[in-house]
């Protein structure tokens, strides 16, 4: 064997060894539904919630925020959800406020603040960090026609990604990986290729159910998923992603063809949680308690965060979405305008760098992402009955990475 196919071997085990862990886990903005600021009495009890839901096909034990910052801090007080992961020993998707600031410097400081006063046992929980949530998907022309906001070009997030780097350079979170969440289109368009570029993992918020125009019936939503993610696989060029947002209505208006109902949201939970995502990618579901607002779908999966959900969560054995290449009357294109929604998420609880905690938005249109903007959606299944194999976190390395590495002193000993 030649020594360049030896190497094109070694790189291809290297790769397969350092994928992410497949995440469950939910959003999280800093406010509640009042608006009031979120206090670490708040999120332990969701992360109680979350990992004790009756017939779960896994334990969610890891949570997205959207920003490090304590609501409505004046200062950089850092977000009291730190210190209740560490008493629940929940998993931390960092997120930094990106929109509407020349600066994540606030950011950065609050995270910093957290690691002085907590060590070892915050950062042990650190899985990731997003720098933005849907800023390219605002300051697009779907966007900008449906008001959504402030948000932050290419230029800019790749600017804070190097401000993020730099600031933790040496220390004990030097090494956790760094990605950007955006709406799926966002990722297919090819002006956002530097922040593809500058990133570890990309992250995705997307929902058929705002895929009006294209067939968004509760029996396509599948299919919809489905095809926008191979779009985004074909535009990533090999990058991991995370799916940091999806999920269905249960209250609500009919989107186009998408109703909002009990029933249509647990046939999504299964036709692309159970059969696409829990177990295989990191994934963090919108959403466990709604705290926007302003918006009038509602995607909680339970009320008063009670462990009984409205739905049985049971993952069943066999699915209506057919693999590839079947035939399906869903349209999903991959171009980078649209007509459905941004997340539910969008602007729920950003920080935009002064510690406010944001203003609530109902969404704004993009294709296929209905995400709330909080400043914001996957468990381990590694620990859990759903595990299939998947990779290690990308803190460690694997026995096929360590395959590789050998693999590589072997090569080069022969060169």
């Amino acid at each position: 064997m030649r020594a360049t196919e030896l190497l094109a071997g070694a790189a291809a085990l290297l790769a397969s060894g350092v994928s992410a862990e497949a995440y469950l886990g939910f959003n999280s903005g800093n406010t509640l539904p009042s608006r009031e600021a979120k206090f670490k009495k708040d999120w332990v009890q969701e992360f109680t919630t979350a990992q004790n839901l009756k017939n779960s096909p896994g334990v969610f034990n890891a949570v997205r925020l959207y920003t490090n910052i304590q609501a409505y801090s004046q200062t950089s007080e850092p977000i009291e959800a730190f210190e209740a992961a560490i008493e629940t020993n929940t998993k931390i998707l960092l997120g930094v406020w990106a929109s509407g600031t020349n600066t994540i410097e606030p950011e950065i400081k609050a995270l910093q603040n957290g690691i002085a006063k907590y060590g070892k046992k915050l950062t042990d929980l650190i899985i990731g960090a997003s720098i933005g949530s849907e800023d390219l998907y605002r300051v697009s022309v779907t966007g900008i026609q449906n008001k959504s906001g402030v948000g932050a070009g290419p230029a800019e997030l790749v600017k804070f990604i190097a401000d993020w780097k730099k600031a933790f350079q040496g220390t004990a979170i030097a090494n956790v990986p760094i990605g950007h969440v955006d709406t799926w289109d966002a990722w297919t368009n090819g002006t956002n290729k530097p922040v593809i570029d500058a990133v570890d993992w990309v992250g995705v918020d997307e929902y058929p159910y705002y895929e009006n125009g294209k067939g968004n019936n509760i029996e396509n939503s599948g299919y919809l998923f489905d095809r926008a993610y191979d779009a985004i696989e074909g535009a990533v060029g090999g990058k991991p992603i995370w799916v940091t947002e999806t999920g269905w209505p249960y209250v609500g208006q009919t989107w186009d063809q998408a109703e909002a109902t009990v029933k249509n949201q647990q046939y999504y939970w299964q036709e692309v949680g159970c059969r696409k995502l829990f177990g295989k990618v990191p994934t963090f579901w919108y959403n466990l308690r709604d705290s926007n607002p302003d918006n009038e779908m509602k995607f909680a999966i339970t009320d008063n965060l009670s462990t009984t959900p409205h739905f049985d969560l049971t993952c069943p054995k066999t699915f209506k979405t057919t693999p590839k290449g079947s035939s399906s009357s869903a349209s999903a294109t991959s171009s980078a305008t649209g007509t459905g929604v941004s997340s539910p998420s969008s602007m729920e609880s950003g920080s935009s760098g002064s510690g406010s905690s944001g203003s609530g938005s109902s969404g704004s249109a993009s294709s296929g992402t209905a995400s709330s903007s909080e400043p914001a959606t996957v468990t381990s299944p590694a620990e859990t009955a759903v595990a299939t194999g998947s990779a290690t976190s990308v803190k460690g390395v694997s026995a096929a990475a360590v395959a590789g590495m050998t693999l590589l002193v072997g090569v080069f000993a022969m060169l």
